[in-house]
């Protein structure tokens, strides 16, 4: 997989599916502590109808690593990357978890871009109100390293009752999430305890599903509903999946993407 230079970061990305599809370009933005490799059980049903353009976010995966993150740079990291590949016909765009709320930032910062937009297990109002859950963790990872946190957030994020049907995927995921770089992950925390979308949602003008995942206890479905409603026309949908549906669910997560950005 290549990297390329974006924004003033170095990205990792990976372009892929049918060639003679080049205007119908499928961007895959990954959750908190993610990276490509998130999609790679969705993607083979996904690369039949689309080009699939995933990429790790700047501090993740085999991208360049940070101290210091801004949601509107990472936002504007999509939009270099976009630009510097050349693709510039509008995107069919889908986030999960905090890429959900990535792909918010992108589709009302850039409306004309996005023919179509999926979020999964949205949040919605300041995550500031939520506590000084997040910035403890981050300070934890910062004193004692990513593992000392995964057991406490894989128990929220990964039920049991999605581990059960496939314990070779909880562990993929695990031992590719541990990997994550104790300082980015920081970061990433920090800059999410500022963020509120709230005034985002009335910007955005593609049409919208939002799903809401029933064994999700970070962000429950009302707050997905939420998100529903504040979006001008969006639909709501509740799935039989948990906090991070690419990974724990993604054949279902293939099956809803290709069922609404195909419009049936």
């Amino acid at each position: 997989m290549p990297w390329i230079e974006a924004n003033g970061v170095s990205l990792r990305y990976a372009l892929s599916g049918p060639e003679n599809n080049a205007r119908d370009t499928l961007v895959l933005m990954h959750e908190a502590g993610g990276c490509i490799e998130s999609y790679d059980d969705a993607l083979p049903a996904l690369e039949k109808a689309f080009r699939v353009l995933r990429y790790d976010q700047r501090g993740f995966g085999f991208s360049e690593k940070v101290r210091e993150l801004t949601f509107e740079g990472v936002v504007a990291d999509l939009a270099g990357l976009l630009d510097a590949l050349k693709i510039t016909s509008p995107v069919y765009l889908a986030g999960c978890a905090m890429g959900a709320d990535f792909a918010v930032g992108f589709a009302a910062r850039h409306p004309a871009r996005v023919v179509k937009l999926l979020l999964a297990s949205p949040y919605i109002g300041s995550n500031a109100a939520r506590g000084t859950g997040t910035l403890d963790r981050a300070a934890q990872v910062e004193r004692e390293g990513i593992r000392s946190v995964m057991k406490s957030s894989h128990d929220r994020s990964y039920p049991e009752v999605l581990r059960t049907p496939d314990r070779e995927r909880f562990a993929r995921y695990q031992s590719r999430w541990v990997c994550n770089t104790p300082a980015s992950f920081s970061a990433q925390a920090r800059m999410v305890h500022g963020v509120d979308l709230t005034p985002e949602y009335p910007r955005i003008k593609a049409p919208t599903l939002v799903i809401g995942a029933k064994h999700d206890t970070q962000r429950p479905p009302a707050k997905a509903q939420e998100v529903a409603n504040a979006i001008a026309g969006a639909k709501y949908q509740l799935a039989d999946t948990g906090h991070f549906m690419n990974v724990e669910t993604p054949q279902l997560f293939a099956n809803t993407v290709l069922g609404f950005f195909s419009g049936k």
